[in-house]
């Protein structure tokens, strides 16, 4: 009986409103991974640009997407998540189209003879405005659409299904990049986020629930900010963790590139990216279990270690003469994912630890900060290293050795935080 009561209140559980945004969540991530995995590849041997400029112009979207949603949560629970996700929808699907027809022949005539840089760069903003609210709205929506009991598990649905698009996002793109045209994919994106939009206006429903806490202002999404800010242990833990999330978005940047010069420009690259969401669907469960009784400092460490270690497996594959195919870059991308993995939910924790006393929560939700810094420097760090290396002097093996070591840096920083951090509670 308790178990078919335990089941009967997880089906009910969860409102329509609940299905709906995660749903629209799915075909979000799917239009974004999909663009996300060929973006560097697309303006450096589509529109030209050199790999610094695609390196920059990544750092721009990349960044700003995962900076934004900080304030664009506060404007969706003041305006409420159906305008949120119609606003957000909205750009998007004009964001991408933009993108897209920068490289297609029907619409030089909107650019020719201008400096696409500058061009790119705006609607890149632009684009980056709109899904900077599909984030906090979507966990808006999932924490009003669920009851105490259904909640933990409406929460790992989410994520289940934000992996799924990142899987078969690229899959799509390949499939439209190999039939079609690579400029072509953002167009599916668009499409994508076009029919989500509609999803908004005729179906989703503004959840019935109101949360209790009062809703924070502009204003006092600033203050705690400044907050986060001033903490000078929170914010060199953050900077640490940005240095990891370089070495991470590397894959998005030095890697297409590498895969498009040194094995085939008709390489799969957007199935070799997906490698790390199938690796999170497949083993993320069987992991935790594997390293729940792991003490947290140990399993961050682990995360950075293995961070590294994978870059280090192509700089030796490189100066021993090993030939490098995709077989080794998605063993790289697995050993990196398996890392993630065994750090990624433990990073919630030691930020719980590191918060002052009351300020767990507020502390926590500026937890992809390290995200956003990572990404709007290792766009153009990853660029200006290929660039300098690997294209200026046929060299990739010094782009994977210096990646490696930003990786082994960051986690040398991370071992001696630790130090100090056992040597404060000891204090």
């Amino acid at each position: 009986m308790e178990q078919a009561e335990r089941f009967e209140k997880l089906k009910t559980g969860f409102q329509s409103s609940y299905w709906v945004a995660n749903g629209m969540e799915l075909f979000e991530r799917l239009a974004y991974y999909g663009q996300a995995t060929i973006l560097s590849v697309f303006l450096r041997n589509h529109l030209k640009f050199s790999e610094i400029q695609a390196g920059q112009l990544s750092s721009i979207f990349g960044g700003l997407i995962y900076f934004l949603p900080i304030f664009a949560g506060a404007l969706a629970d003041k305006f409420g998540f159906k305008k949120a996700f119609s606003f957000a929808f909205f750009v998007l699907a004009i964001g991408y189209f933009l993108i897209g027809s920068t490289g297609i022949s029907a619409f030089s005539g909107w650019y020719s003879g201008s400096n696409l840089f500058p061009i790119l760069s705006i609607i890149l903003i632009f684009t980056a405005i709109g899904g900077s609210f599909i984030k906090p709205s979507v966990l808006g929506t999932v924490a009003l659409t669920t009851t105490p009991e259904s909640k933990s598990l409406g929460y790992a649905i989410y994520y289940w299904l934000v992996n799924i698009g990142a899987a078969i996002g690229p899959f799509l793109a390949y499939l439209v990049r190999d039939s079609i045209g690579i400029e072509y994919v953002y167009l599916v994106s668009a499409m994508s986020c076009a029919l989500m939009f509609f999803v908004t206006i005729f179906i989703f429903k503004e959840p019935e629930l109101k949360l209790t806490e009062e809703r924070e202002s502009l204003l006092t999404v600033l203050k705690n900010l400044g907050t986060v800010v001033s903490n000078f242990k929170f914010m060199i833990f953050l900077l640490i963790f940005a240095l990891y999330w370089i070495v991470f978005w590397e894959f998005f940047v030095v890697v297409p590139f590498y895969i498009s010069d040194y094995i085939s420009a008709e390489s799969p690259i957007e199935l070799v990216l997906s490698v790390g969401a199938w690796t999170i669907i497949l083993f993320q469960i069987p992991i935790n279990r594997l390293t729940k009784n792991i003490p947290t400092p140990t399993a961050i460490m682990i995360g950075f270690i293995f961070a590294a270690l994978c870059w280090f497996l192509l700089y030796f594959a490189e100066i021993t003469g090993i030939t490098i195919g995709l077989g080794l870059i998605i063993a790289m991308i697995f050993t990196f994912s398996i890392g993630e993995q065994t750090q990624a939910p433990r990073f919630y924790e030691y930020l719980a630890d590191l918060a002052p006393k009351g300020q767990a929560a507020l502390f926590q939700g500026f937890a992809f900060l390290p995200v956003a810094i990572a990404w709007l420097v290792g766009g153009t760090f990853g660029g200006w290293v290929y660039q300098t290396y690997a294209t200026d002097q046929h060299r990739p093996d010094l782009v994977f050795l210096i990646i490696g070591c930003v990786g082994i840096f960051a986690a040398l920083c991370m071992f001696l935080y630790n130090l100090y951090m056992s040597r404060g509670h000891s204090a």
